[in-house]
């Protein structure tokens, strides 16, 4: 087969099935895997694709929208076990920050109605809306500029804030990991410099994030992962990606 025919086959199952791994199509096409790797750069290249971690997705499926209004109602039941396992995690009495995160508005209602005394700062208005309601929760808004899409606040402003505390445990969102460098990603400098700020501020950190998020990545690194003690998920990921967590200390919840 011509380089040619087999970048259109590839092509063709993403089509049909929405992602591809390197290691399926180097054995579809009896060819090395560095071979695939080169037609999976040729194609993004071409606007065709996304490379991800150990594969590709189609460029028009990449199923990270930036604009956390719209996803709220996505992925509902995954989010409700995130926030759950999260929820175990936060004793009495603690500071905990809450990040810009559709995960994280589900954490807030699980200890809104908890009756736990705590501090919670975020930079989000729905969680700091649902915290406002109980009266055992001191919620504090960091302020600053506020962006439409995530309904929140990011920049220099939130930060400033963020820096005068120090968190017993940080949950952060994320848009995805980049397995190959072991970073943590976001959609842009001021979203990833004010989750930076937090994580410097607290003496744990956790990334709140569904169980895809493992295979795709957003064009900031904010973080990596010497500095994120855990990540906490709807399901766990494939073994490699379980082993990399492991090398890197990062505890998988």
């Amino acid at each position: 087969m011509f380089t040619e025919e087999r970048q259109e086959a590839i092509l063709q199952m993403l089509r049909e099935y929405g992602k591809v791994k390197v290691r399926s199509l180097s054995e579809e096409f009896h060819v090395t895997d560095d071979c695939i790797r080169k037609d999976l750069k040729t194609l993004e290249k071409g606007g065709h694709l996304k490379r991800t971690y150990g594969g590709a997705i189609l460029s028009g499926d990449y199923p990270l929208d930036r604009d956390v209004i719209d996803r709220r109602s996505v992925n509902v039941e995954k989010k409700d076990i995130i926030a759950r396992k999260a929820f175990e995690l936060i004793k009495d009495n603690e500071t905990i920050f809450l990040d810009i995160s559709t995960s994280n508005i589900k954490l807030a209602k699980l200890l809104a109605d908890s009756g736990r005394r705590l501090v919670v700062v975020s930079n989000m208005i729905d969680i700091l809306q649902i915290l406002a309601a109980s009266a055992m929760i001191t919620a504090v808004g960091t302020g600053g500029i506020m962006y439409r899409t995530v309904n929140g606040f990011m920049g220099s402003a939130a930060i400033e804030v963020i820096k005068q505390y120090s968190f017993d445990r940080a949950f952060i969102g994320t848009c995805g990991l980049d397995m190959t460098d072991m970073s943590v990603t976001t959609f842009g400098v001021e979203d990833g410099l004010t989750k930076k700020a937090a994580i410097s501020s607290s003496r744990h950190t956790y990334l709140v994030m569904e169980k895809d998020k493992f295979y795709f990545n957003d064009s900031y690194k904010f973080t990596h992962f010497d500095d994120i003690d855990g990540i906490i998920t709807d399901e766990a990921p494939d073994p490699t990606a379980i082993g990399t967590l492991e090398s890197a200390g990062v505890q998988l919840y």
